[in-house]
């Protein structure tokens, strides 16, 4: 196979990541492999749970070990919000494939999928890439305007680290493919000449997404061919809610979409091994959601 399906999960995630193993295993035309990695402590668990799924389960450790630049110590003392931006850009390095879908735990398969539908021509990947209208449009239709502010100073951070004047890009959201090539150009053309790494890269400008879609255009490992988002994502419960009341569903989603992404910061309810919080704490998080305030 030219691609793998990976995915960097924790034990808070389980559930979620069986239900992502569920919805691979109904859709997986061509039976892609697909790669789990958690916690060394946690790989036994993953392993118990997703047994019968078909899903090769790997610690972090082993990731992070392919790269001798890399303090392992150092990234275990990390928020996991940044350790696992690294874990996930490192991932090439295991050498199961050129190019692979980097998944979150929180993403689920909605329709038959096939390697044509991530990769285009001598297996190249298509790119997640554009201008963020569809989010940024919702965000001022729902007066959040501190979610534009916020992208226009995310993409600009790492824009001009590469010299790169011009329209401001998404490289995102995930589920997003990667090629290995790219990874290595910014590693030979940029991190190694400014003696860094790229976890030094990621606490500069924490998100990985963007180093990857910036040093592809500047360096051109592979060729472009951009793609709007792979999976429908609802980045706030509001915006879910704008679909509900609009009768927009999963039959509708599916024929543009090859997936949905429920975040998991107001799916609480699939935490493991249950919903943490008091009682108060976790009628609020529902309330909240049900009002669109999440």
């Amino acid at each position: 196979m030219s691609l793998t399906l990976f995915c960097k999960s924790y034990r808070t995630d389980l559930k979620r990541a069986i239900r992502l193993a569920k919805s691979i295993r109904q859709f997986n035309v061509e039976n892609i492999p697909f790669c789990l990695s958690a916690p060394i402590a946690d790989v036994p668990l993953f392993k118990e749970h997703l047994a019968d799924l078909d899903v090769e389960v790997i610690a972090d450790e082993l990731i992070v070990q392919r790269n001798p630049r890399l303090n392992l110590d150092r990234i275990k003392s990390l928020p996991g919000s940044v350790s696992q931006q690294v874990i996930k850009s490192e991932f090439w390095r295991l050498g199961l494939s050129d190019v692979y879908m980097c998944l979150d735990s929180d993403a689920v398969f909605i329709r038959p999928f096939y390697q044509s539908d991530f990769l285009w021509a001598n297996d190249l990947p298509y790119t997640v890439m554009d201008e963020g209208h569809e989010l940024l449009e919702a965000s001022l239709s729902s007066g959040k305007h501190q979610v534009v502010r916020h992208f226009f100073h995310e993409a600009a951070d790492v824009q001009n680290r590469f010299d790169r004047t011009g329209k401001a890009f998404a490289f995102g959201p995930f589920p997003v493919l990667w090629h290995k090539s790219v990874w290595r150009s910014l590693e030979t053309q940029y991190l190694t000449p400014r003696g860094m790494s790229l976890l030094d890269a990621i606490l500069l400008a924490p998100l990985e997404s963007r180093w990857y879609g910036e040093a592809l255009l500047r360096y051109q490992a592979i060729p472009l061919m951009p793609c709007q988002p792979l999976f429908k994502v609802y980045h706030y419960a509001w915006q879910l809610a704008q679909d509900q009341r609009a009768h927009i569903g999963l039959d509708q989603l599916a024929q543009l979409y090859s997936g949905v992404i429920y975040q998991s910061a107001w799916e609480r309810e699939m935490d493991w091994p249950r919903e943490g919080g008091t009682w108060q704490s976790r009628i609020a998080r529902r309330l909240r959601r049900r009002l669109g305030r999440t």
